[in-house]
């Protein structure tokens, strides 16, 4: 098996379980910096029950075989093969939800695959603190 389709295989069966109002995003497709990505993980360092899809045995072994996608000009395989992983990651969350994602562009998977998975997942009810459907109005331009 070569390396994308192991990774294909490891974003749609391995573990993305975590527990309730645990889950942590950030998006830092096509922006020119890191910083929601260096956030998140200060807030995760910082707050022992939070876990972002990296801290799933999905995202590590992902992130294992190199795997990531970059800012500015991601691979789009990648992205559809992190997309995979992180569908199955907010189909299986629940309550709050943190999420790092200042100026998040239109395409990345925050704004084109988790938030929409995120207002049909009735057991997700806030992001930061705000009813999820209040907050998704920000990007909803």
């Amino acid at each position: 098996m070569n390396k994308l389709d192991e990774a294909w295989k490891i974003a749609a069966e391995a573990d993305v379980l975590t527990p309730p109002n645990s889950v942590v995003l950030y998006s830092i497709s096509y922006q020119p910096t890191d910083e929601n990505k260096r956030l998140a993980f200060q807030y995760v360092a910082e707050h022992a029950e939070a876990y972002m899809l990296d801290h799933t045995e999905c995202g590590k072994k992902l992130e294992q075989m190199g795997l990531e996608t970059g800012n500015e000009n991601p691979d789009k395989e990648l992205l559809q093969i992190w997309a995979l992983a992180s569908k199955r990651f907010i189909l299986a969350a629940s309550g709050n939800i943190v999420a790092f994602v200042k100026n998040a562009d239109k395409r990345s998977t925050f704004v084109a695959v988790e938030l929409p998975l995120i207002l049909q997942n009735d057991k997700i009810k806030q992001i930061n603190g705000v009813d999820k459907q209040v907050f998704a109005r920000q990007f909803m331009l």
